[in-house]
């Protein structure tokens, strides 16, 4: 079963070793690239705190740094979640 909670997101960081190219003609090497980022999340359940890392495609919505995210965990294993943007 599913349970939600309030977590804060501490870092975003970008995975430049990872690019995307969207452009079949570049003028410069990032030039038409994406990236994916990597977000660390604080979030706590029945008074335990937990920090997970996860990895965004490119194509997803980033959260900023410092906002409050909604995560959805396993009540059986609150380390496995997932992050909803508000």
């Amino acid at each position: 079963m599913q349970r939600t909670t309030e977590g804060k997101v501490v870092s975003v960081r970008t995975q430049t070793w990872f690019k995307v190219n969207t452009k079949a003609l570049r003028t410069s090497p990032t030039d038409g690239a994406l990236f994916p980022h990597i977000v660390k999340v604080v979030y706590s359940v029945d008074g335990r705190q937990y920090t997970k890392r996860k990895w965004f495609g490119v194509t997803s919505q980033v959260p900023l740094e410092g906002s409050a995210v909604k995560i959805v965990y396993e009540e059986d294993n609150p380390k496995k979640i997932q992050i909803s943007l508000p």
